[in-house]
């Protein structure tokens, strides 16, 4: 039985979620906000209103095609309005979408489609192609065809504006079970296998943007930017918290640096969304100081944990202070720093709780609760967390007893709740029985001012079991020996965590929301050792 002593904080509060599906959230706001402005793309601009009449046109179209309740939509698309409009406009006829990255190839493409079996593809003509090879070259639904009327071969599909323009633009009528009803699919990030599909109900979904919501402190007057993948939870929890909130919202096509910080100077933006690579971009900028970014309340940083020295960097040279948060694909806020209170953020934890976020420090082995300060895998249940995955027998490695998710991170948490985040539970690296995160040395390495980007990885080692390895990206123009790099590790840590190699390389190989991939980092070790 869990002594009192070694039982998780209680959620800090419980809060009041409307019973309305995920796409509610787009309906209420343009009863809400209607004609004001709530998406910016390019020279475009759409209201509130805007975005409701084309999701319920296309909704319509969608149904017309034999498109409803149980039916799953691929949505193979880059950013653009089009994006958005599809996404609800899915769940608006009752149907599910299934979110993939526009840079997922074919192989990868299939991999999705085998495990989710959409009926119909909404994509580009760039992407017909791949989508009719992966099995879905019936029903498909192509958003930039300037030529309806041509033949184009293979990439032949309906057009998405023509199917728009077809219907009218009031809403469906349908009766959906929020806490049932299948509304949408992501992908994992795949860092250790290939992915997962993460099932989301309109529950999860909706809940997790009224927490990203809170956590965020969002309101009308708040204009915030997306340049990371909608098909990513991040860009997802972005879109709709921004759409609860009736906030405006710049959407970029692809991250750009220097279009980015133009943006939050011309648009007014008033808080920046970042993941670690866009971070260090951002402190390493050489001309930082010349863009006006006093419109910012702050910049959170998400999606991958924390480089303080990074952080610090930024906020010396402009300001701007960091409001840090952590989340999951498959529960999307789990915890932040308390936005409502400026004096207490801090830049060693990712903040304590959501709202309504139970959360746990549980043994890697035993699974029993640890007591503060003790590592362990972080666990969670709450209104956010996934239907669950596909294929369906991930789900016996995903759940303990009680509905508990397992993150997979590894990490601590104080009396108090804030939690502090060591690394993933698969990436640990086992040294002679002891383990190593690797979070731990990239921390010490980003630390070095000749290193840009790095990630550390473990090796097979007929001794010790394995040892560390580390892949780096030097800053423009400098200059260190690999030999350097080992010993300013191996000065600040254990023997056993002291570095067999490091390895420079052009760029660290990541997923759309940062994460380090170390398994592909391992796979070309592999090779060049098979040579």
């Amino acid at each position: 039985m869990t002594t009192p002593s070694l039982m998780a904080p209680r959620p800090r509060h419980s809060v009041h979620y409307p019973e309305i599906p995920f796409h509610g959230l787009l309906e209420r706001a343009a009863d809400q906000f209607g004609e004001a402005v709530a998406l910016l793309y390019d020279e475009e601009r759409f209201t509130f209103r805007e975005l409701d009449g084309l999701a319920n046109s296309l909704a319509r179209a969608l149904r017309e095609r034999s498109i409803g309740v149980g039916d799953r939509v691929l949505l193979y698309l880059s950013n653009r309005p089009e994006w958005i409009i599809a996404a609800f406009a899915i769940q608006k006829a009752g149907a599910s979408a299934v979110l993939i990255s526009s840079a997922l190839r074919l192989a990868e493409v299939r991999h999705a489609v085998s495990l989710t079996a959409p009926r119909v593809a909404i994509t580009s003509t760039d992407g017909a192609a791949v989508a009719i090879e992966a099995g879905l070259g019936e029903g498909l639904i192509l958003v930039d065809d300037p030529e309806p009327e041509s033949d184009r071969g293979p990439t032949r599909g309906a057009d998405f504006w023509q199917l728009i323009r077809s219907q009218p633009g009031q809403r469906l009528e349908l009766e959906l079970d929020p806490r049932s009803c299948e509304a949408a699919l992501c992908l994992s990030s795949g860092t250790t296998g290939l992915p997962k599909a993460v099932r989301h109900h309109h529950r999860s979904l909706l809940v997790g943007a009224l927490q990203w919501k809170m956590a965020l402190g969002l309101g009308p007057e708040d204009r915030l930017q997306t340049f990371t993948p909608l098909s990513h939870i991040l860009g997802i929890a972005n879109v709709a918290a921004g759409l609860a909130s009736g906030s405006v919202h710049r959407l970029f096509a692809r991250f750009d640096l220097d279009e980015m910080l133009r943006s939050i100077e011309q648009d007014r933006i008033t808080l920046g969304i970042a993941v670690a690579p866009v971070a260090i971009a951002m402190a390493d900028h050489p001309e930082l100081e010349s863009f006006d970014l006093s419109s910012l309340r702050y910049f959170n940083w998400c999606a991958t944990p924390v480089t303080v020295s990074v952080a610090e960097r930024f906020t010396e040279r402009t300001g701007v202070p960091w409001l840090t948060a952590y989340g999951a694909t498959e529960a999307p806020v789990l915890t932040a720093n308390p936005v409502e209170q400026p004096g207490r953020w801090r830049l060693d934890t990712p903040g304590i709780p959501a709202p309504d976020v139970e959360m746990r420090i549980v043994d890697l082995e035993s699974h029993e609760p640890v007591a503060p300060g003790e590592s362990g895998e972080v666990i969670v249940r709450g209104p956010n967390v996934m239907l669950g995955y596909l294929p369906e027998e991930a789900n016996a490695d995903a759940f303990l007893p009680g509905g508990w998710y397992r993150t997979g991170d590894v990490g601590w948490m104080e009396d108090q709740g804030w939690l502090h985040l060591t690394d993933r539970v698969k990436e640990m690296i086992k040294v002679s029985g002891f383990q190593v995160a690797p979070a731990e040395i990239e921390s010490l390495l980003l630390a070095h001012e000749a290193v840009a980007d790095c990630a550390v990885y473990g090796v097979p080692d007929d001794v010790k079991g394995q040892i560390p390895q580390a892949a780096v990206v030097q800053v423009d123009g400098a200059q260190v020996s690999d030999q350097e790099l080992i010993t300013w590790v191996g000065d600040q840590l254990a023997p056993y965590k002291r570095l067999r190699a490091v390895e420079f390389v052009a760029e660290i190989p990541r997923t759309a929301s940062g994460k380090a991939l170390r398994r592909v980092l391992l796979e070309r070790f592999e090779e060049r050792v098979r040579e």
